[in-house]
């Protein structure tokens, strides 16, 4: 059985997060109930609870969106369901209608999406859908809100011989209206409308020659006004007719809410279901507001809250624009209580309300804002003794109640218990307040307790270090400026920096040092020792991440050169493709031009038809059956690869020129060129000889081919020994 203590709710400002999630409700009924959200007292419902908010953050994210659940309250008509022989108006059932569809529209949805809202649909299983109630205000209530004619018989009777006696009282008016008119006996308005009937607008001076029941007057006394005696008659029939109908509108009426009745139970859980809903979904807002999440909640006694936000903190510092920083804790079996010490304003006080608010939290169905990858248990009692509870009204001092905390603690306290303490031991005698509560926090640790502590008594911090299970903490400081840096760090006690506050704060040094000398040497050791440390470890804290920054760019730098290695290889692979297929090129062009020069000399087509055909079959013996799309798919990447081949050839030849004009600036005698000499073309790189010279062109042969070229294309490599 969970308890958890109304003032450890006050302490913890639960309240004010219950305000805040009550705003993200959208009917009224919802933002009272919001209000009422308390920690749960069995783990099952709590368990639900939070599955049930859980699912209801993650359609947020989907594409599976839950129907809209507003409504309006039906509170006043169950109430009138419940008392025998009342009935219910028009408005009301069209709301009974609207409540009962927008539940069949939720149940119905959750039914069809069970596999992304399991928990939600479980909870909604036992809610009925049924449209007879809907089906029956139906029959009976049209779309704007009134009752239909055909509702039955009678109505239908009576409305149409409402119809006919309206008709007649227009015809009859008229007549009269036509006739006084004609006499002149009418103002210039000629009629007007009084108690919703036609009337006559008469001269005052020929009342008396008007027939009819007068209804009124002008202000001024000049027009009175007259229904005339021939629609007298049928005004009061009509009067009989509608009396008639409203009377059978109530009957109507009366038998639909009797047919209702019955379902008075099903109606209340419709709405207890969409406030519940209504609840549910203000939670998840709330959660995706602060980015909240749902922990992994151990069997075993173990908490790991990871980049933890306090979460009026975080919101409040959203809205100005301002950072918040998360602190990471970890409590289990070998770590049950910390000491945090330090000096003031470095964010102890909100670290042990974070704690403890986002416990509270978790335990009344909420999610929190902590990392992914957190762990979180459930406690039977979370206790806390936090501020100055000074009170005029009960006459206790500051330290009178809180040992009367510490009495309710120790009456409590056991190994389900998770206590919070800020500025433990504070308002007695430092020496003697300082011993009683290092006896407090030796009974709670003894009995396996959980705790987090605030301090500033070096006491407190030494018996964190003797024992086992118990673990010093510090918020960060600048080493320097001694500004806060917001940063829990577990392991080491920390300093309260008293006289190096002091001394930035302008305390003459001389006074700092007579305050040094009036308290033991030792004690002022030990702090100033704690001090040195909590200054390294913040200077180490400053190198750590200084490198994690550095290895993260170098990591950056690699990822970025891996991927140009890749595309210069790929580019390679492309480029050395090309070249395969240029050099086979060039060799089936040398065949062709043997297989030319062969009939050139023979003048025979079978040989040449034979030779060229047995080179066909050779070259489609190394090719692959590929499809038309393939094939289109290679012609494009080969022209693509051609391309960029092509642009980086003519940049290069384009460098090259340039260079060799440059070289030639003053132009060098040409020599002469000799059969047998070793020659190359201007812009070219194989190597041939000249096999004849004629009328200014040159044989060249290459080994597996011949061409002709003109003598001023070609360059002297080696003249002819």
């Amino acid at each position: 059985m969970i308890h958890i203590h109304e003032k450890t709710l006050q302490d913890l400002e639960f309240y004010t997060v219950l305000q805040q999630v009550s705003e993200h409700c959208i009917t009224p009924v919802g933002n009272d109930e919001a209000l009422k959200i308390s920690p749960f007292k069995k783990k099952e419902e709590l368990q639900v609870a939070l599955q049930l908010t859980n699912e209801y953050l993650s359609s947020f994210y989907n594409d599976n969106r839950i129907p809209n659940h507003g409504f309006d309250t039906i509170a006043k008509e169950i109430k009138l369901l419940r008392i025998e022989n009342t009935y219910l108006e028009v408005h009301s059932l069209k709301k009974i209608v609207s409540i009962s569809l927008t539940v069949n529209d939720i149940v119905r949805y959750l039914k069809k999406f069970e596999e992304y809202y399991p928990a939600l649909n479980e909870y909604a299983s036992d809610i009925e859908v049924t449209k007879v109630i809907i089906e029956k205000v139906d029959e009976i209530v049209d779309r704007f809100g009134d009752i239909k004619d055909n509702a039955s018989t009678l109505l239908f009777d009576l409305r149409q011989a409402i119809n006919k006696i309206k008709g007649k009282i227009n015809a009859s008016f008229s007549t009269a209206l036509n006739t006084y008119h004609n006499l002149e006996y009418l103002d210039d308005i000629r009629e007007s409308v009084v108690d919703n009937k036609r009337v006559l607008a008469v001269k005052a001076m020929y009342r008396r020659k008007v027939k009819g029941a007068i209804m009124g007057g002008s202000k001024t006394g000049s027009i009175v006004y007259i229904e005339p005696e021939t629609t007298l008659q049928h005004s009061r029939e009509l009067n009989n007719l509608e009396y008639e109908e409203h009377e059978e509108v109530i009957r109507i009426l009366k038998e639909v809410t009797n047919f209702i009745r019955p379902f008075t139970p099903l109606l209340e859980q419709y709405q207890a279901f969409l406030i519940d809903i209504d609840v549910i979904s203000a939670k998840a807002k709330y959660a995706k507001s602060m980015n909240g999440i749902l922990p992994e909640i151990t069997e075993d006694r173990s908490m790991f809250l990871r980049d933890a936000y306090h979460p009026l903190l975080y919101l409040n510092n959203l809205e100005k624009k301002e950072t918040t920083f998360p602190q990471t804790i970890k409590l289990n079996q070998d770590s049950r209580i910390i000491v945090i010490s330090g000096p003031n304003a470095g964010g102890k006080s909100i670290t042990l309300k974070t704690v403890g608010l986002l416990q509270v939290m978790l335990q009344s169905g909420m999610l929190i804002p902590v990392h992914e990858r957190s762990k979180a248990c459930l406690f039977d009692r979370v206790l806390s003794d936090i501020g100055d509870n000074q009170s005029i009204e009960n006459h206790l001092s500051t330290y009178s109640y809180r040992l009367k905390q510490m009495n309710y603690f120790l009456k409590k306290c056991n190994k389900n218990t998770l206590f919070l303490i800020d500025e433990f031991g504070t308002g007695s005698d430092p020496e003697l307040g300082g011993a009683l509560a290092e006896t407090f926090l030796e009974e709670f640790y003894h009995r396996e307790a959980f705790g987090i502590i605030t301090t500033h008594y070096s006491n407190l911090k030494i018996l964190a270090n003797e024992l086992p299970h118990m673990l010093n903490a510090n918020m960060l400081f600048d080493e320097r400026t001694l500004e806060p840096l917001f940063k829990l760090v577990i392991g080491q006690a920390g300093s309260s920096f008293t006289f190096e506050v002091a001394q930035k704060n302008g305390i003459p040094y001389s006074l700092i040092n007579r305050a040094k000398k009036k308290i033991e040497r030792s004690k002022v050791r030990f702090d100033a020792t704690i001090a040195k440390l909590q200054k390294e470890r913040s200077r180490l804290e400053k190198t750590g991440q200084s490198l994690k920054l550095n290895e993260k760019k170098k990591l950056e730098e690699a990822d970025k050169l891996e991927e140009i290695n890749a595309k210069i290889q790929k580019k390679l692979e492309s480029y050395q493709e090309l070249y395969d297929s240029n050099q086979r090129l060039i060799y089936l062009g040398q065949k062709l031009n043997d297989i030319a020069e062969k009939y050139f000399e023979n003048k025979k087509k079978k040989p040449l038809m034979d030779e060229l055909f047995k080179l066909v079959q050779i070259e489609n013996s190394k090719r692959k059956k590929v499809s038309a799309k393939a094939k289109k798919a290679i012609k494009a990447k080969e022209t693509q690869v051609k391309k960029e081949a092509d642009k980086k050839v003519a940049v290069i030849r384009k460098k090259k020129k340039a260079a060799k004009q440059k070289a030639i600036a003053t132009p060098k005698p040409k020599p002469v060129l000799k059969v047998g000499d070793r020659v190359r073309m201007e812009d070219g790189r194989a190597i041939g000889s000249i096999d004849k010279i004629e009328k200014n062109k040159a044989t060249v042969n290459y080994g597996l081919f011949t061409t002709n070229v003109s003598l001023e294309q070609l360059e002297l490599v080696e003249a002819k020994k």
